[in-house]
């Protein structure tokens, strides 16, 4: 395992960008690349491989054959597709030579070491898909790339909060195998915030998308100035594949909108996507939500305690190499037509709308106990709603 002087010494040398070729990130590099995805079938990945596909790359995956796309999935037919696996079977990669590698599903920090150390004399560029994760806990206002991760639990951790710990840590890990495999200058660690955008396998942004279509009485858990961060997944993947083309290295805080937001702003911005009636009711009571077992509504999270500053990291030095945002009206519309599509199961929409844990279930109950308490008539409890008719 890296010590942590060893990680600290790579992760000074990784944490500055390199200089990129003036106009390099206005349209197509001036080469085709072959480039290796590890990973590559579920979220980010299709996405990777239509931008890469459509810039003129050739794409080869590496998966264990089981997951199909549920988007992109005929671009598919134009893609390698290699079939192993991360923690016992690693040779389909032997022998072969790529540009770049990206490793999406390293997800523990063993595997990153093994496909690095693989790989470092055929590929040249190696892309760590990390996560902000690596920050927890979020006790800052200022988080950038260089504060430092956590890469030990803490002695005084709490009984039961060790899982909190477990994902970051095993992220920040992995970067330091991918560096030391790569060296700084071969490296490019990417580390996203909450991605969201067409293909996400999980509910936690979709409540937004299909709430808001639906219009009605809508809750709005949190105060007006509450900071949200959130990210289209295309505005990733597409960042990812140029920083390839640029022969880039550094590591870089992938996260959005492009200026600072807050949780009114984002509801309104995502409501205006659609044409649906909607009246809005804040509930600004922290103590209120917390008991109503309302804590997060991604982009939504809490911010008291550890998660006080995961929406509040810094994103210059991404905008400085490239990354670019698309409106949130294309990720919000772009995000309710393929959850309508036969891509997601009835079962998966018919769980986010009455299932045991659905919130949007259990709004009405929760509006019903704020009002009797007297909440709607605290100020600024009620968003002046932007469509009421």
């Amino acid at each position: 395992m890296t010590t942590r002087r060893e990680f600290l010494a790579l992760g000074a040398g990784a944490a500055t960008a390199m200089s990129l070729p003036h106009g390099w990130f206005e349209g197509q590099g001036s080469r085709t690349l072959r480039i290796l995805i590890l990973g590559g079938t579920s979220f980010l990945g299709p996405h990777q491989v239509a931008y890469a596909l459509e810039r003129g790359h050739t794409v080869s995956t590496f998966t264990r054959g089981r997951t199909r796309p549920s988007i992109h999935a005929h671009l598919f037919d134009e893609v390698e597709q290699l079939v192993g696996d991360r923690e016992s079977d690693l040779e389909a990669l032997r022998g072969r030579q790529w540009d770049a590698v990206i490793d999406n599903s390293g997800r523990n920090a063993e595997w990153t070491r093994n496909s690095a150390r693989l790989l470092a004399d055929s590929v040249q560029t190696y892309l760590y898909t990390s996560s902000t994760g690596v920050y927890y806990p979020y006790l800052g206002d200022d988080i950038g790339e260089e504060t430092e991760p956590a890469l030990e639990l803490p002695p005084d951790l709490a009984p039961g909060d060790d899982g909190a710990y477990d994902y970051g840590i095993m992220k920040a890990r992995s970067e330091a195998e991918a560096r030391a495999a790569f060296g700084a200058r071969r490296t490019i660690v990417v580390r996203p915030g909450y991605m969201v955008g067409p293909a996400d396998q999980t509910n936690r942004f979709a409540y937004w998308p299909v709430r808001l279509a639906r219009g009605g009485r809508v809750m709005v858990p949190g105060r007006a100035d509450d900071p949200v961060q959130y990210i289209d997944v295309r505005d990733v993947a597409e960042w990812m594949i140029r920083l390839c083309e640029a022969e880039a290295s550094g590591t870089f805080n992938a996260v959005g909108p492009s200026s600072d937001t807050g949780m009114h702003q984002f509801v309104h911005g995502a409501h205006a996507t659609f044409a649906s009636p909607a009246e809005f009711v804040a509930i600004d009571d922290y103590a209120f939500l917390r008991e109503h077992g309302v804590r997060f509504v991604v982009p939504w999270i809490m911010p008291i305690d550890n998660e006080y500053g995961s929406a509040r990291i810094r994103r210059h030095k991404a905008v400085e190499a490239g990354l670019t945002y698309r409106p949130l009206a294309d990720t919000v519309r772009d995000f309710h037509r393929w959850w309508n599509s036969d891509a997601v199961s009835a079962d998966r929409r018919e769980g986010l709308l009455s299932g045991p844990r659905s919130l949007m279930a259990r709004e009405p109950e929760i509006l019903r106990v704020w009002e009797a308490r007297g909440g709607v008539s605290a100020p600024g409890a009620v968003l002046p709603s932007s469509a009421r008719h």
